[in-house]
């Protein structure tokens, strides 16, 4: 993967993310009772992981789904975003993040002068609920090892969160995101940064400069972390 540059990514904006702010430190929390390590009950590498996800039944939305959404991007990714659950597009073409929702997340990747194949992007849910409709907890308890399990294989330096669902799936709070947002925390030990889902941005585009604070405090956490392991 390509490392974020220095200079041009201070200034650089795309139309609805004009106001740049200045970087802040990442403020990383506590350490976790328990750091995310591969799971002995599920297949270590992303590929047979992948294949058991496609056959899963553990609850009912196997039985409305049209294809299992598993991810894209890079499995050398230092930077992993996380949805909530597929919509009707990735549904349809079994990715992530591929209607206009998907669109636009590219644009925010490319606004931290990264690309799409750069990081690596999948759901808290790897099956559309009905209609869209938030992830039910019972659906959310069942597919979590399976992020976990991605996760742990990846090993990334920083997860980004994508939308309140996949906040408070990962960090087991109801707390609202503007609470959330605008701050770092720790997910079994990986450095977590929330911001809005990109359909939020959509549907309300004066939340664009929040998230776009959100997206600096991810650069400046990747650049913070390749520093300190290099």
């Amino acid at each position: 993967m390509t490392e974020p540059g220095p200079g041009p990514s201070l200034t650089m904006t795309l139309p609805g993310f004009e106001a740049p702010v200045p970087p802040k430190a990442p403020s990383f929390g506590p350490p976790p009772s328990a750091m995310l390590a591969v799971r002995p009950d599920l297949p270590d590498d992303l590929g047979t992981l992948a294949r058991m996800v496609a056959e899963c039944r553990k609850c009912g939305l196997c039985q409305t789904r049209t294809n299992t959404v598993f991810a894209d991007g890079s499995p050398r990714a230092k930077l992993v975003f996380i949805g909530e659950a597929p919509g009707r597009d990735e549904d349809m073409k079994g990715l992530p993040f591929v209607g206009r929702a998907g669109q636009l997340l590219d644009k925010m990747i490319a606004a931290i002068q990264l690309r799409r194949e750069d990081v690596y992007i999948c759901n808290v849910l790897k099956c559309r609920p009905p209609e869209n409709r938030t992830p039910a907890p019972d659906e959310v308890e069942q597919c979590l090892p399976y992020l976990e399990q991605q996760l742990a294989l990846i090993r990334p330096a920083i997860i980004c969160a994508l939308g309140l669902s996949a906040v408070q799936a990962l960090l087991k709070t109801k707390s609202s995101m503007a609470s959330l947002r605008g701050r770092t925390f720790e997910y079994r030990g990986i450095p977590l940064i929330p911001t809005y889902h990109p359909a939020a941005l959509l549907r309300n585009p004066g939340l664009k400069r929040e998230a776009w604070e959100d997206l600096q405090r991810v650069r400046d956490a990747l650049k913070t972390r390749a520093a300190t392991s290099s």
